[in-house]
């Protein structure tokens, strides 16, 4: 929820700095009158692609799809129709938070960089072999943009907005929600934690490494060796920063991304053990139930809800569009919350 009221805020306040009217929003959901956010809250939207055919036809220059912690991560067929009919009118698609999912489900991020959430990247990963995830917390070009929580929803948002109205325009924006901290190389941001700069260069490569090789685990001469440093010294430096052993730290990363497939993803077991680098399912599940202290299986009956017909159905996408700014006519903006939300720009500038 924190990313999309991020985006709303900001459009809102842009707004509330000109003289005229620069953007009008309509929330729109894939089904319901409603949508419950991950916090809980519901939120009413003005219309949904299940009822709303005129949706599906409308010129929208913005799409915004906002996902969440919860939100279903199976393709909904509707959000897929929807998106490829924007993409084909030349409208531009942005994500939050996971949202980028199903603009992927949708055949629309190929040969493009996709920024999510971490708790999402081995589902995504498992789902688009062929897709590249990148290790910024935002990506964006000229006719997508993502990004991975609440701070990049906001930078993402600020950056639409630039290419709307001009980067003078979006300082005083800036200025009134207190983001004068963002800079234009924040799409630079590394996300995972492993990359932060204060940790010793040998200990961010090898963790990059062991983040990079999950199926086929390396041995730790092979990291050594790769980053030219001795075993020996690599242990000493993981103890040393993060009072841990490399293969201690290395099997929490294969088993933080089994988990996420089990709670994610439709695969078995097996498959799930394979992916995460386990060549014995006994193997495993042991290593599994002493580092959560509970079995796969567990987790697996625990796991959100896959599909858009859950009964955890309701916390799902927000989706957003725009239409262009014509001399004298409105520039509409459409955001979604669950699964469809919109602005509209009613002025030029």
């Amino acid at each position: 929820m924190m990313a999309f009221t991020a985006a709303l805020d900001a459009l809102v306040t842009t707004n509330l700095v000109h003289d005229s009217e620069i953007f009008t929003y309509q929330t729109i959901a894939t089904a319901g009158k409603s949508v419950t956010s991950d916090l809980g809250i519901k939120l009413p939207v003005d219309s949904c692609l299940a009822t709303d055919d005129e949706l599906a036809r409308a010129d929208f220059d913005i799409v915004i799809v906002c996902g969440g912690y919860r939100t279903p991560l199976a393709e909904d067929a509707r959000l897929t129709s929807f998106l490829q009919s924007a993409d084909k009118s030349g409208a531009v698609l942005a994500a939050l938070w996971n949202g980028v999912i199903p603009i992927a489900h949708a055949g629309l991020m190929q040969d493009r960089e996709s920024a999510l959430h971490p708790d999402n990247h081995a589902y995504f990963g498992e789902s688009f072999k062929d897709l590249r995830v990148t290790k910024n917390t935002m990506s964006f070009d000229e006719k997508r943009a993502s990004s991975s929580g609440p701070a990049s929803a906001l930078e993402m948002i600020l950056r639409l907005i630039q290419s709307v109205i001009g980067a003078e325009a979006v300082k005083d924006v800036c200025q009134i929600i207190n983001c004068d901290s963002v800079k234009q190389s924040s799409t630079d941001t590394p996300l995972q934690i492993g990359d932060d700069p204060r940790l010793p260069e040998p200990v961010r490569e090898a963790m990059q490494l062991m983040r990079s090789n999950i199926e086929e685990p390396l041995t730790l001469g092979e990291i050594s060796d790769c980053i030219n440093i001795s075993r020996r010294q690599l242990e000493r430096l993981f103890h040393n920063h993060l009072d841990i052993s490399p293969s201690r730290h290395y099997l929490h990363i294969r088993l933080n991304h089994a988990r996420n497939l089990l709670q994610q993803t439709n695969e078995t077991i097996t498959n799930v053990a394979l992916a995460s680098g386990f060549v014995s399912s006994s193997h495993f599940s042991n290593c599994f139930k002493e580092h959560f202290g509970m079995s796969p299986t567990t987790i697996r009956s625990k796991r959100r809800g896959l599909s858009p017909q859950s009964s955890e159905r309701e916390v799902s996408w927000a989706d957003g569009s725009v239409k262009p700014n014509r001399p004298g006519s409105p520039l509409t903006f459409r955001l979604a919350v669950d699964q469809t939300a919109a602005f509209r720009q009613v002025s030029g500038l």
